[in-house]
């Protein structure tokens, strides 16, 4: 299950994490983004201690979001060593979702 960070659980959540991470920016009245909760979890599970999921409201906290330009949710930004090496925006299937994520980790 992804972990609920605020903006100032970023440096220590993210960038200072041993593994890679992937962030959810999301809204509770987003539909699209309460889709995408389930295929998270799913996908948090299966990779367990590998890489770590995170998920940020953006009601909640505009700071990191602004930082890193999410104008819509959800936005994904995956965190390899601390940096942002990919990200995408809007619903996708757990499959597309998986593509992402291994992309960003071949490509560290």
């Amino acid at each position: 299950m992804a972990q609920a960070i605020t903006d100032a659980q970023f440096p220590a959540e993210v960038e200072q994490s041993s593994v890679p991470v992937v962030m959810d920016f999301w809204a509770p009245w987003c539909g699209p983004c309460k889709m995408m909760t389930p295929i998270v979890d799913e996908l948090s599970a299966e990779y367990g201690d590998r890489v770590k999921f995170v998920k940020m409201n953006v009601d909640e906290n505009g700071e990191v979001a602004s930082n890193f330009n999410v104008l819509s949710i959800p936005t994904f930004i995956i965190f390899v060593g601390g940096e942002a090496k990919k990200s995408f925006i809007g619903a996708r299937s757990k499959e597309d979702m998986k593509k992402e994520i291994e992309d960003a980790l071949n490509a560290a």
